[in-house]
């Protein structure tokens, strides 16, 4: 795999600070049963790093300790973590808000088969994968037989009120560009999904999240393959908006790898590029992030190019 931090660190992405911590971005571990071409982790099926018990008991004290709001739960596929069930409970029961990043297809992996119930029960709200409504494109991207799959999962959701606005159980799904360009404006393109989405499968959803594919780990390394690497990041560059700089989400968010490692961002964790002093979570429990730089490089231009993009969509 071509390495891409040697080509992202040199970089005139303007300065920022983070603000306070509303929120800590949990990457629980790599495995995953899918193993997407625009994955920025390289997750897949035989990947074996997951967080131990001893960090997850950790987390709970640090979300206490700093009256986090939010744990946005991601992997691989969160919920093959030991450890996922345990955690949601816990967090909710310190009156967190619960994401979990979820795939879809692992709702009918072996052991998963009441996964969906358990995320109703708890009212963790659903970020769902679906880079497309069309068979086709998804297949291409994620696998043969994933779209299937991925509908069966949202319909299951959909039964247990997901996506309904009564209900209370938030369901947002995601769109991937498939390929080296920026995604289209979110707002048109959430109708296209409903309609669509409505009409084929009578599925239901709250919003959809635009994101732009970062030209880092399986993604960079198959731009630098095609000879795409330079013309993706003028693409990224010439649609710069300062506009969006101010809601970026690392200004108030903290990402923690398997290892307990702090980050300014999961993408800055899949490159390395710590928190100055390379805090650990343990470190949350006495020292506060709060104004403090955050790492920047290339890759950063991803998230403020044309209508922006983070964890939660357009900027």
């Amino acid at each position: 795999m071509h390495e891409t931090l040697p080509l992202l660190e040199v970089s005139d992405f303007p300065a920022i600070r983070r603000s306070s911590i509303e929120t800590l971005q949990l990457n629980i571990g790599y495995r995953c049963n899918q193993s997407c071409v625009h994955c920025h982790v390289n997750a897949g099926p035989n990947r074996t790093e997951m967080m131990s018990d001893e960090n997850l008991a950790l987390l709970l004290e640090v979300i206490e300790k700093r009256n986090i709001r939010v744990l946005d739960i991601t992997g691989g596929a969160p919920e093959l973590h030991w450890g996922f069930r345990d955690l949601v409970k816990a967090a909710r029961a310190l009156g967190v808000q619960v994401i979990d990043r979820c795939n879809l297809t692992v709702l009918f992996e072996p052991n998963q088969e009441d996964t969906a119930e358990f995320l109703a029960r708890n009212h963790v709200e659903v970020i769902a994968s679906l880079p497309c409504y069309s068979m086709d494109n998804v297949d291409k991207q994620r696998g043969k037989g994933v779209f299937d799959k991925s509908i069966a999962g949202l319909q299951k959701l959909n039964e247990l009120g997901y996506g309904r606005p009564e209900s209370g159980l938030r369901l947002n799904l995601v769109y991937n560009p498939q390929g080296a360009f920026l995604p289209p404006e979110q707002t048109a393109l959430e109708a296209d999904y409903r309609r669509e989405l409505r009409k084929q499968f009578n599925i239901e959803f709250n919003h959809l999240f635009a994101l732009a594919n970062m030209p880092i780990k399986r993604f960079g390394s198959m731009l630098i393959s095609k000879g795409q690497f330079k013309d993706y990041m003028a693409l990224l560059r010439d649609n710069y908006s300062d506009a969006n700089l101010e809601g970026v989400m690392c200004r108030t968010m903290v990402s923690v790898d398997w290892q307990g490692n702090l980050f300014d961002c999961d993408f800055n964790q899949q490159l390395n590029i710590p928190i100055p002093g390379r805090p650990h979570l343990r470190d949350l429990l006495n020292r506060d992030l709060q104004g403090g730089a955050i790492a920047v490089a290339d890759h950063c231009y991803g998230c403020t190019a044309g209508q922006g993009s983070s964890c939660g969509g357009a900027l």
